[in-house]
């Protein structure tokens, strides 16, 4: 009879993920014209296109951009599903964000090659900071933050909240990140946190924000999830178990391995319906692998899922 597996102490099992080797990977949304998304972030942005791949079979297309490497980077992965031209993105998705040392000029280019500009650039109310939005051809926000040199200049997703201390408690406990930020502006009636592994000038981080008495948020189904390294999936399933029960969320998918890949995976929601992709990148091979798996996963799945992977 086999024997079972020891128990870790709750207090040990919620340590565990501060000493965990994990990253924000990158981030999945969907688009209505590949080529079109991809000629705009590469043109006005400055992003490289790192890969491409049509999938005929499954009706899909996706492609990886960013500003360096994935090994090492933080990236976007954009999914074209064939037929479909238009997506929702609802009321909780809020943008991205891309830090560079020249706002106004970024602005003008994208400006001149027909980007639309929804906030002008300039400093944010009662600080010094320059700021400008544009929206992308499906909608997407991206802030423009001017910033020094960055090794990560793809540096936020903004996501809305219903209740931003459970989040920040899900966040650190859950995923072991650190809250690097926090601002409430009630003349605004809005606080947000800064979330990540590592400094915001350094690494991309979740901005999580709380609009004052607004618990509820719609999905849509355009953004899908961002994805997180893990050294140890079935351990940070643990983990996620445990949190869930305090502070809501639940897991969709018992870790395990995907049939024919060296890879493991686990799903939960985070107490907003937030989805999460995490990843032990043992080598690039199985990394590249899973999402070739997990790219068919998002034809058939919702956008309230958190995947953690081996």
């Amino acid at each position: 009879m086999a024997e079972a597996a020891p128990v870790v102490p709750s207090d040990e099992l919620l340590e565990w993920p501060k000493k965990d080797k994990r990253r924000l990977l990158h981030v999945v949304y969907r688009v209505g014209d590949l080529d079109r998304t991809i000629k705009f972030y590469t043109e006005c942005f400055g992003m490289k296109l790192l890969r491409k791949r049509d999938i005929p079979e499954e009706k899909y297309s996706n492609a990886f951009l960013g500003f360096g490497p994935e090994e090492t980077n933080f990236v976007v992965e954009l999914t074209y599903n064939y037929g479909v031209d238009k997506y929702d993105i609802g009321t909780g998705f809020g943008h991205f964000a891309i830090a560079t040392q020249d706002v106004y000029k970024i602005v003008e280019d994208i400006r001149a090659k027909g980007g639309i500009i929804t906030r002008e650039p300039g400093p944010v109310k009662g600080g010094k900071s320059v700021i400008a939005f544009v929206k992308d051809p499906d909608g997407y926000i991206f802030e423009l933050i001017q910033r020094g040199p960055t090794p990560e200049p793809l540096c936020q997703v903004m996501l809305r909240v219903g209740d931003l201390e459970r989040s920040i408690k899900f966040y650190e406990k859950a995923l072991g990140m650190k809250m690097v930020k926090k601002i409430d502006r009630p003349e605004y009636k809005y606080s947000i946190a800064m979330m990540g592994y590592a400094e915001e000038h350094e690494t991309t981080v979740l901005e999580l924000t709380y609009n004052y008495d607004v618990t509820e948020y719609t999905k849509g189904n355009a953004y899908a999830q961002v994805a997180i390294s893990t050294d140890d999936v079935y351990k940070s399933a643990e983990v996620v178990n445990l949190v869930t029960k305090e502070l809501g969320g639940k897991i969709t998918r018992q870790p395990g391995p995907i049939p024919g890949l060296n890879t493991k995976i686990t799903s939960f929601l985070d107490p907003d319906g937030w989805k999460t992709v995490s990843f032990s990148l043992v080598l690039v091979t199985y990394f590249l692998a899973f999402c070739m798996f997990f790219n068919k996963l998002l034809l058939l799945k919702d956008v309230t899922h958190i995947y953690i992977a081996t």
